[in-house]
């Protein structure tokens, strides 16, 4: 049974479990992580030098890097139903899988610190207006994608779909200024629709 050290609540965790529940892949969760340490033991060090969650083992073989681990996953499923069978189509899915690492991510990340885990009077404003900025400039391209197609990578849910989603469904849980983004808010409906994304990730934002 694939193994996946890390805590419920990690947007990099969920990742991996969202894509493990549509893919009806049975796991182990262990958890690691914050309050839960073991990633800074030498035999989890062993598994991921990084020190970071999650890690998985599946049949003797450790990957990490969550979305890494999302595509290994979905190219692993014969039937296909979240790695594109077209090349090109899989491509675009795999560019939204890294913007969400290197865009998105990079500047939500600072305003979900300041608005979840910083008591209020030690919150910077300066911090805050920025990543606000960089937050709507990075949703905006997601709208823009979106007036032209269902899903990231076109009429279909993928796995391209699955990094930006968690990270959108923080964007609109933080107490942040949410413009009208009609069409991004139609994809993000189509995801909390779907039964695993309102398991893994529609849970209280820590």
């Amino acid at each position: 049974m694939l193994k996946i050290w890390g805590r419920a609540n990690s947007i990099n965790v969920q990742k991996v479990l969202w894509c493990c529940e549509e893919l009806g892949i049975a796991f182990e969760r262990i958890d690691a992580g914050n309050e839960f340490g073991v990633v800074g033991g030498s035999s989890y060090r062993s598994l991921n030098p990084n020190g970071l969650v999650p890690t998985i083992e599946d049949d003797g073989f450790h990957l990490w890097e969550s979305n890494v681990i999302v595509r290994y996953l979905a190219h692993k499923d014969t039937e296909g139903h979240l790695c594109p069978d077209d090349l090109k189509t899989r491509f675009d899915a795999e560019r939204w899988m890294d913007w969400q690492g290197t865009i998105f991510w990079p500047a939500l990340r600072p305003l979900f610190i300041q608005l979840i885990r910083t008591p209020t009077e030690k919150r910077d404003p300066v911090v805050i207006a920025r990543a606000e900025g960089l937050s709507l400039a990075a949703v905006e391209i997601l709208e823009r994608l979106l007036s032209g197609r269902a899903y990231l990578a076109g009429d279909s849910f993928t796995m391209g779909d699955i990094p930006a989603a968690v990270a959108v469904h923080r964007w609109y849980e933080l107490d942040t200024p949410h413009p009208e983004l009609p069409h991004l808010r139609r994809w993000y409906g189509l995801m909390r629709q779907r039964k695993y994304f309102q398991k893994v990730v529609m849970t209280p934002l820590s």
